[in-house]
């Protein structure tokens, strides 16, 4: 019996449980729309006046729930393996995506790079059947401009002749953006060329017949196979560095479009406040109205037990909702007693930290600070970094101090940026300098970060 009891109230809490998750980890935006939509659907939900609640309110919001709310605590070890698995994000209910396709479409379309093109159309004078040709073309066009289908393929698929395909892919590629239309590459960056004039230049003969050894950067070679100096080859490059390698990307649109941050921190007189920015979410509470109308004698038991139910859900949203803001202050409260010396002085400063730190000082598991911490981004003195930013492990200096891997790459960058063009510095040049300032390093660890800060090996810097 009491095993049938514990499977049943398990099938009762998982969905609220996972309700509590996907509000935990949903950034601000989300949130925001999340909020909205519980608001259209649950009719006992209503928006006030963004105020605080006074101390009597919030101790009734609080002691009303609580007793749920500790039930869900005790079954978050035995949710956790599951909610890794099959995360709100992971796998969507309805619900979720009818939320998320609330919120994309109420961004504002941008013209995509094929609309820009069938745009263009209409101003090269073409025949209604050329125009078809044209768009199917376009429509084999990737985002970064390049065609992912030949002619040849064309003509294999619709019948179509190679040379009226031809033809009007010539017309296409001589609309904006310069190089789109271009079948790889070397295309690409030739037909930008032809558009500038510079046929006859240096920089066509490299591309045309040298772009593999260009890649590598073998200045020496080219200059010896075309008969001319180092130096040429090395301005030639230069010049060539200005072409756009993927020009339909101008098109696509900015994934870091709009960031908006859950904490703010600011200084004042000598110490850090930390600071919720919760303008963004709707402040909700129980209407009276249907709070009256469960009091009332003549409702029916069908009738009250739909409001229950749907005062339940309203309650626990809004216990959620504040059990989310609580935890990220706490986290972030954390973060910036930890984080002072970067605070004041910027990344060289940013010490080691891990989430596991963290939860323990805060009271959770690991995997709650994870979730929290998933999307959301605080702002500080030293610009709006994402929360994840500062849990890096790090490096024991020689003298004793502690050093964040972050910190780590700030140096790399530093020396590679102070280095001479012509004789760069090699990774276990790096691994020296590192080694003498008391930063005990790997030289494959080196190669790594320099991999991650997209920074090119010595014999790719070098410049003749």
């Amino acid at each position: 019996m009491q095993q049938t009891q514990n499977l049943s109230m398990q099938q009762v809490l998982a969905p609220q449980l996972q309700q509590s998750l996907v509000i935990l980890q949903a950034p601000m935006l989300e949130l925001r729309n999340i909020v909205q939509q519980e608001l259209q659907t649950n009719p006992v939900l209503e928006e006030e006046n963004p105020e605080a609640p006074s101390a009597e309110e919030q101790a009734q919001q609080n002691d009303d729930f609580k007793e749920e709310f500790d039930q869900l605590a005790k079954l978050d070890e035995e949710w956790r393996e599951y909610m890794a698995q099959n995360s709100g994000y992971n796998s969507r209910s309805d619900d979720d995506e009818e939320r998320r396709q609330f919120f994309f479409d109420s961004i504002a379309n941008q013209e995509t790079l094929q609309q820009h093109l069938i745009g263009q159309i209409n101003g090269a004078e073409l025949s209604p059947t050329d125009r078809r040709l044209a768009e199917l073309i376009i429509g084999n066009i990737d985002d970064n401009g390049f065609l992912q289908t030949s002619p040849e393929e064309m003509n294999a698929n619709t019948g179509v002749a190679v040379s009226d395909l031809k033809r009007i892919l010539e017309v296409i590629q001589s609309f904006h953006p310069a190089g789109v239309g271009a079948l790889d590459l070397r295309d690409c960056l030739l037909l930008q060329l032809r558009k500038l004039g510079k046929e006859a230049g240096l920089e066509y003969q490299i591309i045309s017949k040298h772009l593999d050894e260009l890649g590598k950067r073998r200045f020496p070679e080219i200059a010896r196979r075309l008969g001319v100096t180092v130096d040429q080859v090395q301005q030639a490059a230069y010049s060539i560095a200005t072409l756009d390698p993927k020009p339909g990307a101008i098109f696509a649109p900015d994934p870091n479009n709009y960031v908006l941050p859950d904490v703010s921190v600011e200084k004042i007189g000598n110490k850090y406040m930390v600071m919720l920015n919760g303008e963004q979410i709707p402040h909700l509470r129980i209407s009276n109205t249907y709070k009256d109308l469960m009091a009332q004698n003549g409702s029916g038991g069908d009738v009250k037990d739909y409001i229950r139910e749907k005062i339940r859900s309203g309650k626990f949203l809004i216990k959620s909702i504040h059990q989310r803001q609580q935890t990220i202050s706490n986290i972030a409260n954390q973060i910036v007693s930890r984080q002072e010396e970067f605070l004041d002085n910027g990344t060289a400063y940013l010490r080691p930290m891990t989430m596991v730190q963290i939860a323990e000082a805060v009271g959770v598991h690991e995997t709650t600070v994870s979730r929290a911490i998933s999307g959301k981004y605080i702002s500080t003195p030293q610009g709006v970094f994402e929360m994840r930013y500062f849990f890096t492990p790090g490096y024991q200096t020689a003298n004793g101090e502690s050093m964040s891997n972050t910190s780590v790459k700030d140096a790399i960058l530093d020396l590679i940026k102070g280095e001479t063009a012509t004789n760069p510095l090699s990774d276990k040049d790096i691994v020296s300098i590192l080694s003498e300032r008391g930063i005990p390093i790997a030289r494959r660890t080196v190669a790594k970060y320099r991999n991650e800060l997209s920074i090119l090996p010595s014999n790719m810097r070098k410049q003749y």
